[in-house]
């Protein structure tokens, strides 16, 4: 965090598992150019760089989805099994179109023919610093396994090749409670017939 508007006071590493905290007490100028006092503590969950691929299949115009479990919804009341596009994060040294192709393979074992970048936010910046970075992949959806993921890593994912029509749908209906999948099936339904149009038959 080196920004010239921002002086950290104290930061130190609260949590070092699955997921690392890190606390921070710091202050930051203010829109009228004077500066805040220190505020309270905050927490950062330190997350890193992830990256995520929407597949899609414009032969068939089919889409490649994912299906695994998420203990934070189950945790909060929702869903365990959440409907998600193929997703990871960044190992040291590669980048993120590096991983969409790597975690193509091994969550739904698709090769990435061709990729589009659709975009990258913040997806809780008030708390995380995690930084997502998403394409869209073409891809061949025919013959795939009904289940993927890395084993060493403790996943079980079912893979899934559905009709553009219905991920659309599944959208529209509000059946995507996870904001990686609802941003990029967004894009896609706005860009689903010129990408159709580029790939089809490549």
């Amino acid at each position: 965090m080196d920004h010239p508007d921002i002086e950290i006071q104290e930061k130190k590493r609260a949590y070092n598992g699955y997921l690392k905290i890190d606390v921070y007490r710091l202050r930051h100028k203010k829109f009228d150019g004077s500066w805040t006092g220190v505020l309270p503590p905050r927490e950062v969950c330190v997350r890193g760089q992830a990256v995520g691929v929407l597949l899609y299949d414009p032969d068939r115009d089919s889409v490649v989805l994912i299906e695994q479990f998420r203990v934070g919804s189950a945790s909060a009341g929702g869903r365990a099994w959440l409907t998600e596009i193929v997703a990871g994060l960044l190992d040291e040294g590669e980048t993120p179109e590096e991983v969409a192709r790597r975690e193509s393979m091994e969550e739904a074992g698709c090769t990435l023919q061709d990729i589009e970048m659709i975009g990258d936010y913040y997806p809780s910046p008030g708390a995380y610093d995690e930084h997502v970075t998403v394409f869209c992949g073409r891809v061949d959806s025919r013959g795939l396994a009904a289940t993927g993921g890395c084993a060493d890593e403790h996943e079980d994912i079912r893979i899934m090749v559905v009709p553009a029509d219905e991920a659309i749908r599944l959208l529209d209906e509000n059946r995507l409670n996870n904001s990686i999948a609802i941003i990029a099936l967004g894009w896609f339904a706005r860009n689903r017939d010129r990408l159709r149009g580029q790939w089809i038959g490549k």
